[in-house]
């Protein structure tokens, strides 16, 4: 299984970004993807997650600013971000659960300037 990350760049405080996360390979249909992001320093957090069946959580640091979402035919998730803050300044890693395995992308670099 493979995931490609891509959408990241640089935006100013207030603006919008959204990412896409496209998996590849073998895999059962019903599983959760999900976005993460990490900082220097940091340890890895969650930011969302689908589950195939559209079932999402959120960080609550994200709930009422980003949109999870996902293309089940062509095995795309989705995460429109908006009103992004400094803060919000990571490397973004998409992920992808199913039965007990779990797959990780590369990250995409989101940086947020004030």
């Amino acid at each position: 299984v493979q995931l490609q990350a891509f959408g990241g760049g640089l935006v100013q405080a207030g603006g919008s970004l959204r990412l896409s996360c496209a998996a590849s390979g073998s895999f059962f249909s019903i599983n959760i993807m999900g976005w993460y992001r990490q900082t220097p320093g940091k340890q890895r957090e969650l930011v969302a997650w689908i589950a195939s069946g559209g079932i999402t959580n959120y960080a609550a640091s994200v709930k009422g600013r980003f949109t999870v979402s996902r293309d089940n035919s062509n095995n795309t998730m989705y995460l429109q971000m908006n009103s992004l803050k400094v803060e919000d300044t990571a490397v973004y890693f998409c992920s992808l659960t199913t039965g007990s395995n779990h797959y990780w992308g590369q990250g995409t670099q989101v940086t947020v300037s004030s």
